[in-house]
C-alpha cells in the first residue's frame, strides 16, 4: 500500500507540515459524511459496543482536535462544513440528532471534542450557529451532569464541558461548577506521584497507568485545562507542576527513531501516544529542564509522528485510517472500536491551536534527551524505575523497552492479560494479543504461559500481586554495583497454592539487550490433588520478531557451526537445547535457559523438584502482533512430571518448589548494532552456560535473594557510545 500522500511523505519539519498532514487525515472522511454533515460512517462497517449513532458521532466530533486549529486559519469550507454539523447534530427534531444521553453512554466521551473546539475558537463555533442552534447545543451538553459515568478518565470529559458551558455557552456557573469540584475531588485521588495519574482509583479491582495516564486523556485533559481555565489560579498551578513532573521522565517511553512503547488498552489510537508533547507546547508551560525544553518537546512530538508516517498500512486504500497498530488488525481491537474510533490520533495535533508566530514552530528542534546522558547512553540511568506505573524503562543503543510487573484490571476488556500482564513491551517488537487457546494462537510473546495437562487450556501471566522494587547486587569485570529489580507473584489457577514469583534484572548497561528473569515456583505439590493432573509445564518467551524475509519468504533455520564460523548471518533461526535465536528484518530476539549455572545457597536443596528446560520455538498465529504480521517466539519449556509433588523439602515443611532462570535477549532494528549479533549472543549464551552465575539463596521464610557473579567476555557489546 502506498500510504496516505500528504501524511505518508510529509517530514513533519513545521507548522505547515502538520497543517498538511492534518487535512490529509480529515479528507477521505468527506465521501462518508451525512447529508447535515453531523454524521460520519466509514464503510465496509464494524460495529462497537455503544449505538451506531455514537459510532457515527465519533467519526464527527473526533477529527474536530485538528479542525479546531485549522477552521479560523483556512479558506477550505469543508472545514467551515465540519462546525456546521454542530447544528443537525444538536437539533432533537433533526433526523441526524446525535441523540439523548444515558448512564455510561459514549456520547460523553465525544463531548470532550467539541469542548475543547468551543473553547478554542469560540467565536467561529458562535458566529457558524443560530441562537437557537446555540441552545440547542448547550442543552445537549449539559445532560452529561444529569447521567452516571465511570470512575475513570471520562470524569475529565465532563470537567471540560462544563468549563466551556460556563466560559462560552453561559450556562450556570455555581451548578456546574458543583459538578466539577465533584470530579474533581475523585480524579484527585487517582494521584500517584511524580505526574502519574491511575485510570480510576488504584486497588484491587484495577492497577492500571497506561497511556490514559498521559497522553490519551488525563495529563492531556490537565494541560488543556491549564490552557483555558486561568482564572483557576490554584488548580492551574498544580497541573503546571505535575506536567512538568510528568515529562522530565516520560520522554523515556520514546525511541530514538520516535517509536513509543505500545503498553496496554486502545493502542488502535496510533500517535495519539504523542498528544502529551502536543498538548504540552499548547499549555505554554516552560520548564528549566533542559531535557524537555520548548526544542526538546518538538522533537519528541515531530518524530513520533514521522515514525507513524512510515507505516503506510495504517491507511485503506481510500485514504480512511483503519483498525490496527502498523497494519489493519482486529485482533488487538477493543469492543468500544468503532472504524471511525481511530481518530482519537488526532489530539496529537492540537498543537496546531499555537499561532504561526509561536516560539515553538520556530525553536530549533532538539535531539532524544537520551543523547544528553553522560558518559553515553550506557549509563547506568538507561535502566530507569518508574514507582507509579510499577515499570522499568531501558533505554540502550541495542534495545528500548519497558520492564513491567504490577499492573492488572478486573475489567474484561479484549486480551487483558496481553496488554497488562507481560514481562516486557518494546517500541519495536511490540506486543502479541491472542487469538485462540493452542500455544500458538495465545502467542505469549515477554510472558509466562502455564498448562497442568495436555489438553488443558494454557493460562498466562496475569493480576501479579506482591510487587516490590529492589536492587540485585552484580559483580562483573566493570566493577561491583547494584542493578534495579522488580519483583511480582503470579497464581495460574486461582483455587491452588500454586504461585510462580519473577524477578525482572535489566542488564542495560552491563550486557546491553539482555535482561534477566528468575522464577520461584512455589507449592508445586498442590498439583498432585488435581484427578486430571498429568504434568507441570511452563513456557517462558522472549520478544516476537518479524518472521518474513524482504522477499516474503520465511527465514529459514541456520546451523549453530555455520554461525559461530561466519560470524555472521543476514537472517534465520536457531534452535538449541537450552536458546533460541531469531535474526530478521525486524531485530533480534533470543533466550536462554540459565537454570543449570544457578548456585543455590541456603534452605533451596538440589533434592527439590527439577523442571527440565528446553529451547522451543514458538510459531505465533498470523496478526497476533501489533507490530509484525507473522512472527516467531523465541522460548524455553520447561516440565515436570506428576510425581514431583511426592517429594519433600527437608529444610522446611514448605511445599514443594523449584527455581528456574533466563536470560531474554532483544536488539532492535534502529541501529546497525544489530550486524554484530551472533558473535555477541554466543559469547553471552556460552560463557553464562558453563558458569555458576545466579547465587540464589532462599530463606525459611520462602524470601529468594539473588545476587549476580559475572565476568564480561572479552569483545562483547563494547562499540562506544551512540
Amino acid at each position: 500500500m502506498p500510504g496516505l500522500p500528504g501524511f505518508s511523505d510529509n517530514p513533519f519539519r513545521d507548522r505547515h507540515d502538520l497543517l498538511r498532514a492534518a487535512t490529509a487525515i480529515i479528507k477521505p472522511l468527506e465521501q462518508y459524511r451525512s447529508k447535515s454533515k453531523a454524521r460520519v460512517k466509514l464503510y465496509p462497517s464494524t460495529a462497537a459496543g455503544f449505538d451506531d449513532v455514537a459510532a457515527q458521532l465519533e467519526g464527527f466530533a473526533r477529527p474536530l482536535w485538528a479542525i479546531s486549529g485549522l477552521v479560523d486559519k483556512s479558506t477550505d469550507p469543508s472545514l467551515r462544513s465540519w462546525l456546521r454539523g454542530i447544528e443537525a447534530g444538536v437539533d432533537p427534531e433533526n433526523s441526524e440528532y446525535w441523540g439523548h444521553l444515558g448512564s455510561f453512554d459514549q456520547r460523553m466521551v465525544e463531548m470532550e471534542s467539541i469542548a475543547f473546539a468551543l473553547l478554542m475558537e469560540p467565536q467561529v463555533i458562535l458566529s457558524s450557529l443560530n441562537s437557537e442552534s446555540l441552545e440547542n447545543l448547550k442543552q445537549w451538553l449539559k445532560q452529561i451532569n444529569s447521567f452516571d459515568m465511570p470512575q475513570n478518565n471520562w470524569r475529565w470529559f465532563r470537567v471540560l464541558v462544563n468549563l466551556a458551558l460556563t466560559k462560552v455557552l453561559g450556562s450556570d456557573e455555581e451548578k456546574a461548577r458543583q459538578a466539577m469540584d465533584a470530579d474533581f475531588e475523585l480524579l484527585d485521588q487517582f494521584y500517584l506521584g511524580e505526574g502519574w495519574s491511575s485510570d480510576g482509583v488504584w486497588g484491587d479491582d484495577r492497577k492500571q497507568a497506561d497511556y490514559y495516564s498521559g497522553s490519551f486523556a488525563i495529563q492531556f485533559a490537565q494541560l488543556l485545562y491549564v490552557r483555558c481555565a486561568v482564572d483557576d489560579e490554584k488548580r492551574v498551578a498544580k497541573y503546571r507542576q505535575q506536567a512538568m513532573d510528568f515529562a522530565s521522565e516520560y520522554w523515556r517511553y520514546f525511541d530514538t527513531n520516535g517509536a513509543a512503547i505500545p503498553f496496554g488498552r486502545s493502542m488502535t489510537y496510533r500517535f495519539a501516544c504523542g498528544a502529551f508533547w502536543s498538548a504540552l507546547a499548547l499549555s505554554d508551560i516552560q520548564s528549566s529542564n533542559s531535557r524537555i525544553s520548548l526544542g526538546a518537546v518538538k522533537g519528541l512530538l515531530l518524530r513520533h509522528l514521522r515514525w507513524w508516517a512510515e507505516q503506510p498500512e495504517i491507511f485503506n486504500s481510500d485514504g480512511t485510517m483503519n483498525i490496527g497498530y502498523t497494519y489493519p488488525n482486529m485482533y488487538m481491537s477493543e469492543d468500544y472500536n468503532s472504524r471511525q474510533s481511530v481518530y482519537w490520533c488526532l489530539k496529537s495535533f492540537v498543537v496546531l491551536g499555537l499561532p504561526s508566530d509561536h516560539p515553538f514552530w520556530t525553536v530549533k528542534e532538539e535531539p532524544h534527551p537520551i543523547y544528553s546522558l553522560v558518559p553515553s547512553a550506557r549509563h547506568p540511568d538507561t535502566a530507569r524505575i518508574f514507582p507509579a506505573p510499577h515499570q522499568i524503562v531501558c533505554h540502550s543503543e541495542e534495545h528500548h523497552y519497558l520492564l513491567s510487573a504490577g499492573q492488572m484490571t478486573t475489567k474484561m476488556f479484549k486480551a487483558r492479560e496481553a496488554k497488562y500482564g507481560k514481562f516486557a513491551y518494546s517500541s519495536a517488537f511490540g506486543y502479541s494479543v491472542p487469538t485462540g487457546l493452542e500455544l500458538h494462537q495465545v502467542a505469549p510473546d515477554s510472558t509466562l504461559a502455564v498448562t497442568l495437562d495436555g489438553g488443558e487450556p494454557w493460562r498466562v501471566r496475569s493480576q501479579p500481586v506482591d510487587v516490590r522494587f529492589d536492587t540485585i547486587p552484580i559483580h562483573s569485570a566493570k566493577g561491583h554495583g547494584h542493578l534495579p529489580s522488580i519483583t511480582s507473584t503470579w497464581r495460574p489457577v486461582k483455587n491452588l497454592d500454586l504461585e510462580i514469583q519473577t524477578t525482572l534484572v535489566p542488564l542495560t548497561y552491563h550486557y546491553p539487550g539482555w535482561h534477566l528473569r528468575i522464577h520461584h515456583i512455589k507449592g508445586l505439590g498442590e498439583v498432585n490433588g488435581i484427578p486430571w493432573f498429568n504434568s507441570f509445564e511452563m513456557v517462558d518467551s522472549s520478544f516476537a520478531v518479524d518472521a518474513l524475509t524482504d522477499a516474503g519468504y520465511h527465514i529459514p533455520a541456520i546451523d549453530r557451526a555455520k554461525i559461530k564460523h561466519d560470524g555472521q548471518f543476514a537472517e534465520g533461526y536457531v534452535t538449541e537445547e537450552s536458546s533460541v535465536l531469531v535474526k530478521s528484518r525486524g531485530g533480534v530476539s533470543g533466550i536462554v535457559d540459565l537454570t543449570p549455572s544457578i548456585h543455590h545457597k541456603g534452605e533451596l536443596r538440589r533434592d527439590e523438584p527439577k523442571l527440565g528446560g528446553r529451547g522451543y520455538l514458538i510459531h505465533a498465529d498470523p496478526n497476533t502482533n501489533l507490530v509484525a504480521q507473522k512472527t516467531l517466539i523465541p522460548s524455553i519449556r520447561y516440565s515436570g512430571a506428576g510425581t514431583m509433588g511426592n517429594q519433600s523439602n527437608v529444610a522446611s515443611e514448605a511445599p514443594p518448589s523449584a527455581i528456574v532462570a533466563t536470560a531474554v535477549f532483544g536488539v532492535s532494528n534502529v541501529s546497525q548494532s544489530m550486524d554484530y549479533v551472533p558473535n555477541d549472543w554466543y559469547y553471552l549464551k556460552d560463557g553464562w552456560g558453563s558458569m555458576n552465575m545466579l547465587h540464589i539463596d532462599v530463606t525459611a521464610a520462602g524470601e529468594t535473594h539473588i545476587s549476580i557473579q559475572q565476568a564480561t567476555p572479552h569483545g562483547t557489546l563494547e562499540r562506544g557510545p551512540l
